[in-house]
This record gives C-alpha cells, sequence and structure tokens, in this order.
C-alpha cells in the first residue's frame, strides 16, 4: 500500500529528547512545516512556538500511528525519539514502510565503550547492532576510556549477576526499571534518581527506595552537583542508560575515574533502523529532500 501525500505535507518529528528541540528549531529556521509528537504536556516547552511547528501531545500504538501519518499527511519521518523508547520507534517504522513514506533515525553520538577487563563483561550490545551503510554515516562517537566502566546489553544481565553486591548503588535509569531491582535492597544499599514527579516517585518507593535514599531532580545534571550527590551517598557504583553526551553520560565517565567508582553502562535495546544518522545537516537535508 503507498500512501499519497499532498505536496503541501509535513514532517513528523518524533520528540520528547534535546536533540529533537535542536531539530525543530532547525527546520522551523528551514521553514519546513512540522508536526512534532510528544508524550507528555511537560515536552511541550522544549520547542519554538512558531507557526510552522505543530506539537501533537500523547502516546500512540500501532494503528494510531498509521492514522495520524494520514491526517497530519506526513511525507517523511525523522525519529528523535529517546533511545530506549523502542515500541515508538518500532511501530513508526512499521507504518512508514506500509505507506512507503521516507524515514530516518537521528541518533545522538554514543560514546566509545571502555577497552579495559572490566569494560569487556557483558559485551554483546553493540556486536549486535546492525546498520546499514546508510546507518554508519555521521555517528560522531566519542572516545572516553575507564578500565571501571562495565557494558552490560540489559537490566536484567544486571540484576541477574553479582555486580551489585555489597555496593552502595546509585541508579539513574527512569523510574520503569526501578522494580527490577527490588529483590537487591537486602543485598545492596540501592539509591536512586528520579524526576520530581509523581509517577516516578511512588514507582520508586513501590520498589522498596526510602525517602532517603531518593532523590528527585531533572536533567542536565552538573558535574559538581553530581559529584557531590555521589559523595553524600557515599556511593561506590553508578548504574546508568548509554545516553550519549547529552544524557549526562560523560559526566559520569569522568566522575567515575575520578572517585573511582564502578560505572555500569546498559546499552539501548536493538532496533533495524532503515536509516540512521547522527549528523545535523545530514537530517535537515533529508527533510529537505522529501518536503
Amino acid at each position: 500500500m503507498q500512501y499519497q501525500a499532498e505536496s503541501s505535507g509535513r514532517l513528523w518529528l518524533i520528540g520528547g529528547t534535546t536533540e529533537s528541540s535542536q531539530l525543530a528549531a532547525a527546520l522551523a529556521q528551514a521553514q519546513l512545516p512540522c508536526t512534532i509528537s510528544v508524550a507528555t504536556e511537560t515536552a511541550r516547552s522544549l520547542y519554538p512556538d512558531v507557526p510552522l511547528l505543530r506539537v501533537w501531545v500523547g502516546r500512540m500504538d500501532a494503528a494510531q500511528i498509521g492514522q495520524f501519518l494520514q491526517e497530519q499527511k506526513i511525507v517523511a519521518v525523522l525519529d528523535a525519539s529517546h533511545p530506549y523508547a523502542v515500541e515508538i520507534s518500532e511501530n513508526a517504522i512499521a507504518a512508514s514502510t506500509q505507506l512507503q513514506i521516507p524515514y530516518l533515525r537521528y541518533e545522538r553520538p554514543r560514546l566509545e565503550r571502555g577497552r579495559g577487563a572490566e569494560g569487556q563483561r557483558g559485551r554483546g550490545a553493540e556486536e549486535q547492532r546492525s546498520r546499514g551503510a546508510e546507518g554508519q554515516r555521521g555517528r560522531g562517537d566519542l572516545s572516553i576510556q575507564n578500565p571501571k566502566i562495565i557494558h552490560l546489553d540489559s537490566f536484567a544481565t544486571l540484576v541477574a549477576g553479582e555486580y551489585l553486591e555489597g555496593h552502595r548503588v546509585l541508579l539513574t535509569v527512569g523510574y520503569k526499571a526501578l522494580p527490577l531491582f527490588r529483590p537487591w535492597q537486602e543485598r545492596s544499599t540501592l539509591f536512586a534518581r528520579v524526576l520530581p514527579a509523581s509517577i516516578s516517585i511512588e514507582a520508586a518507593i513501590t520498589a522498596g527506595f526510602t525517602p532517603d535514599r531518593l532523590c528527585a531532580m531533572r536533567p542536565p545534571i552538573s558535574a559538581d552537583l553530581e559529584k557531590a550527590l555521589w559523595r553524600h551517598w557515599q556511593i561506590s557504583m553508578v548504574v546508568t542508560k548509554a545516553s550519549g553526551a547529552s544524557g549526562g553520560e560523560d559526566i559520569k565517565r569522568t566522575l567515575a575515574d575520578e572517585l573511582g567508582v564502578s560505572l555500569v553502562v546498559i546499552e539501548p535495546p536493538v532496533v533495524e533502523y532503515p536509516q540512521v544518522t547522527s549528523d545535523l545537516s545530514e537530517a535537515i537535508e533529508f527533510c529537505l529532500k522529501y518536503s
């Protein structure tokens, strides 16, 4: 089935990230009509208030995405969603493929994994990534090496192993993953940093975190504040997602090295993106081509 978009169609920018706000500003400057989708009302403030940009708030399942593409007269999809927001990406790929609408994944530059012995444990996530020739262009990896960094392919691998045993652990992984760590509350001393939202705090408390082991704060977190928190709680291990520099991963790597703290980095789930870039100009060229 092919969807015949009108010449006056719009771009769909899948947003909710810092990178998506930068892309939106560039699209507005290029005078390209765009509909930006975000999951929460709070995320609306990330984007410039200009006539060419519409912000659509809400979550969509596979069927709703197909309807959305046609109602919004979408001519191309630029996916700048969070690296761990797998469902929206997979559904957008499926719908755009079915309707033959061009799709491009914009991926934040990733930090290169450490080369030390511990940095090799649990590896496999990056080897599982299958990228086409176009997907390799413009990745812009940053090389920061630290032998105390442990790369794992999932939270399940982490909680099934002995990595957390006896540690004072700071989890900066989002509230959805916290229930997985409940069995470890008696085997290690767990702390969590979550967003200052009731759903996040309630999920943490339900997962066994007491108020004195919770910090509710919205990123970005400065290096000084990060260091102060680690020292205050006497943290010996930090668990984070592979969020790149924009997600504060580079700061965590530097502090882990400085303070002698182990850093566990959970790699993003594997998604077979048709096209991937980390180059802003390449993303805008893609949009110009199909607008």
